[in-house]
């Protein structure tokens, strides 16, 4: 296990504490998501985690070693543990390649150099090598973080949202070139963020926090299919909840119901089209059944009222 925490116990004021005997095991090269609400205690964790907050009992342990944090360390984070958090730390009077080899030795100047234009390939900015900080955006300035924290081969990367100042386009090419390069290098990786449903092809476990609760702890796919509660079901998009009485209604077997896991269907329950909206892949549609309002994906415009049903568990989504 290359990250352990023991009953772990953190309050950011005694009366009101966050994390109470949370337990937490991560497997060394994997990519991990820390997801929930905003104030669910997910940047405080990574924080405690790399040692930039002490808590009061409990025990965190990184490969086999014990941590001390804050007060055990003169120099607060850990050996062998890079964090790039919301706040990027950058030398502002050297170039974004000055700032991506600052950890990277030089004995040898060629492979140093060579190394850096990797890591900015990586990151998309091999233009801005020369650039300093003040020029770049905060999402550029983001991504010189990222590609410093990776120069120097971390055992473990921790990323606080390292996507929030992007735009489309430049989250699609970072995403993958990143998680590539993790897996290539067998860096683990905890990323915290709120956009599960687009990194969830690369993610080999996703954790789910609640007012610093551990929610659940499993498989993208199990998480997914099988949310604990709708807390969870909502952090992967829009979704359709039932109570227990409509699912008793509905005839329902689990309560919650993506919008493509409901489908148009000649033989299925009567349903009163409200809205039907094109939303780039697929069309939005607002239906009623049975004075209960849902959501609806399909590929194709509908129009007049219709009938629906209701993908069952195990049943293949077309």
């Amino acid at each position: 296990m290359l990250l352990e925490i023991n009953n772990l116990y953190f309050s950011h004021n005694q009366d009101n504490p966050l994390f109470q005997n949370l337990n937490l095991g991560f497997e060394e090269g994997r990519i991990i998501a820390l997801a929930g609400e905003s104030g669910c205690g997910k940047s405080t964790l990574l924080n405690l985690i790399y040692g930039l907050l002490d808590w009061e009992s409990g025990e965190i342990i990184f490969n086999g070693k014990r941590l001390l944090g804050p007060k055990g360390n003169l120099v607060p984070g850990e050996a062998e543990m890079k964090l790039v958090a919301q706040n990027f730390d950058l030398m502002p009077y050297a170039t974004v390649a000055e700032n991506v080899g600052k950890f990277i030795s030089n004995i040898n100047l060629t492979q140093k150099k060579e190394t850096v234009m990797e890591l900015l390939e990586v990151v998309g900015l091999q233009e801005f090598a020369h650039v300093l900080p003040k020029y770049l955006s905060g999402g550029q300035q983001q991504r010189v973080a990222i590609a410093r924290a990776l120069s120097v081969l971390p055992k473990l990367l921790i990323l606080d949202e390292p996507f929030s100042n992007l735009d489309f386009s430049r989250k699609i090419e970072l995403r993958e070139r990143l998680f590539r390069y993790v897996k290539q290098h067998q860096i683990s990786l905890i990323i915290s963020t709120h956009e599960l449903q687009e990194i969830m092809p690369w993610l080999d476990q996703i954790v789910i926090l609640k007012d610093g609760r551990l929610i659940q702890n499993d498989s993208p796919e199990e998480t997914y299919k099988h949310p604990y509660n709708s807390y969870v079901a909502k952090l992967f998009g829009e979704v359709n909840i039932f109570s227990e009485e409509e699912k008793a209604e509905f005839r329902l077997p689990k309560f919650s119901y993506y919008p493509k896991e409901i489908k148009i269907s000649e033989n299925g329950t009567e349903a009163e089209l409200l809205e039907s909206r094109f939303a780039g892949n697929h069309y939005w549609n607002k239906i009623r059944v049975q004075n209960k309002e849902l959501t609806v994906y399909t590929d194709e415009k509908i129009e007049g009222n219709i009938r629906i049903s209701f993908v069952q568990p195990g049943e293949k989504l077309k």
